[in-house]
């Protein structure tokens, strides 16, 4: 079992305070949006294994956070994409490597929102293995602006709140929609509310989005601002697309976020979104898993490029409950979250001060994750924001007192 010392990424979105209050640090003034644990490339967990000369690791450049992997042990730090690369089977177990590859299959994430992230949608696993092999045979380099795919899988994520949480998943129905833009009551919103309610469900959500996309960007920009303005008069329901315009002035996607269901989580609670659900983050402090890409297809509320096209082609245009999720317990005390996908399995421990011991030994790799309280994995102290990885088959039993999330793969 390994301390990681993790990567935290200061993308614009990010929350400047919410990830150094949880690790018990002072704050930079810069946003902290989400930091990493796992074996993405971008920003591979370091950790300290002592290894044979013929596979010593490099070293890498990250800025880490959370307690120094290196305490009480030998050897150098490591990325733990060498240590997975150095002996597959004997960090990520037989079962894993033949299912998913000699990879880590899913990345696990602290996610601090202070502003709204992009409107996107994942695709599903043949979508992307088609459009990664598209955009290879095209020579579009990997890292170019417009390109689309970056791997060719799948990103399912799920995201479980750790304070309340502001979000957007999934469409609603177009008649919700319709009435929602109807009361801002501005003139160039009347062509959207017609056809929402003039279409069967899936027609409407696609001509409308298609509609908001496709729009002259100057008009576009000025129907926006008089809706923000109505929204912030109208308060309520409405009061969520003021805070996403005053983000975004004049961006389509504050309207395609009318479209959507506007979801607050409270602490516990979670979201699971599937491949061609459209959704986005807009508040709050979070655990996140997903399977282990980088394919987003944006919708709005971003800078960056938007591929129209190959959007509407992966967007599921129907209305959907958000589908809040409530972890289900078992006699062990471990509270899992189900969700339809085999990449990752996270589930949360609540430890009670005297309570015995928690074995939680597995046949498969896993990521401890502390998030409040004073526990301990094995002979290791845990604070919030530490965070331990566990090759697949070593004994690890959690004690103590506080809160773990367990984040593992189904095999």
């Amino acid at each position: 079992m390994d301390r990681l010392s993790n990567t935290v990424r200061p993308y614009a979105w990010g929350s400047t305070t919410a990830i150094p209050e949880l690790l018990g640090i002072a704050p930079t003034g810069e946003p902290q949006a989400e930091m990493w644990m796992g074996a993405h490339p971008g920003a591979p967990s370091l950790l300290t294994r002592i290894t044979s000369p013929s596979t010593a690791p490099h070293t890498a450049p990250n800025s880490a956070t959370g307690e120094d992997s290196a305490t009480g042990e030998e050897g150098p730090r490591q990325p733990l994409t060498d240590v997975i690369a150095a002996a597959p089977e004997r960090e990520l177990g037989r079962a894993t490597v033949e299912k998913f590859g000699p990879r880590l299959p899913f990345l696990l994430k602290l996610l601090a929102a202070g502003a709204p992230l992009s409107l996107q949608v994942h695709p599903d696993l043949a979508q992307a293995k088609r459009g990664y092999e598209d955009e290879e045979r095209r020579s579009v380099p990997i890292d170019a602006p417009h390109r689309t795919y970056k791997d060719a899988n799948h990103k399912p994520e799920l995201i479980c709140a750790l304070t309340p949480f502001a979000g957007l998943c999934g469409f609603r129905r177009p008649t919700e929609a319709a009435e929602a833009m109807a009361a801002l009551g501005v003139d160039s919103l009347k062509p959207y509310v017609d056809l929402l309610g003039a279409h069967p469900e899936e027609a409407a959500l696609r001509e409308v989005l298609t509609a908001i996309l496709g729009a002259d960007p100057a008009e576009m920009a000025e129907t926006v601002n008089l809706a923000a303005a109505a929204a912030e008069r109208l308060g309520g329901a409405h009061a969520p697309y003021a805070r996403i315009a005053h983000h975004f002035p004049g961006d389509p996607g504050v309207i395609a976020a009318m479209l959507l269901n506007y979801v607050e989580l409270q602490p516990g609670e979670a979201l699971f979104l599937g491949a061609g659900v459209p959704h986005a983050y807009l508040d709050g402090l979070g655990v996140e898993i997903m399977a282990n890409s980088d394919n987003v297809l944006r919708c709005g509320l971003t800078p960056k490029h938007i591929d129209v096209p190959e959007l509407l082609r992966i967007v599921r245009f129907e209305a959907t409950d958000p589908g809040v999720l409530r972890p289900e317990a078992s006699p062990t005390g471990e509270e899992l979250y189900e969700t339809p996908v085999d990449e990752f399995r996270l589930s949360r421990f609540d430890l009670s001060p005297g309570a015995a011991p928690v074995d939680l030994t597995r046949d498969a790799p896993q990521i401890l994750l502390c998030t409040g309280g004073a526990p301990k994995a094995g002979d290791l102290d845990l604070a919030p924001g530490a965070s331990v990885f566990v090759p697949s088959g070593e004994k690890v039993e959690v004690s103590g007192t506080g809160t773990l999330f367990r984040a593992t793969v189904v095999v």
